[in-house]
């Protein structure tokens, strides 16, 4: 299976516009420290521009809050991941 991956510009945040969160509480995607974050999540669900929120929280090292349908420990990961790979690439072709 192929995977598409889709060049996103994190300076350009027009996707904004046609977010699911647009005009929702913005405390919901901050909840308290414990608190559920079921809420937040199933807005994003369905969010046709759920990759870009979270590609420009990754790129801008958002540290709090739900982007793109993921907390900061799941965009944690992604960032570990995404240096591992990095390093391994840089490993490879030397």
């Amino acid at each position: 299976m192929e995977r598409v991956v889709r060049k996103i510009d994190v300076f350009d945040r027009t996707w904004q516009d046609q977010a699911n969160c647009l005009g929702v509480d913005p405390d919901l995607f901050f909840p308290e420290r414990g608190a559920s974050t079921r809420e937040a999540k199933e807005v994003c669900r369905g969010c046709v521009v759920r990759l870009e929120c979270l590609e420009y929280a990754l790129q801008n090292g958002e540290k709090f809050g739900i982007w793109g349908g993921m907390s900061e420990r799941e965009r944690r990961r992604i960032r570990r991941a995404r240096a591992l790979a990095r390093r391994r690439g840089e490993i490879a072709s030397a």
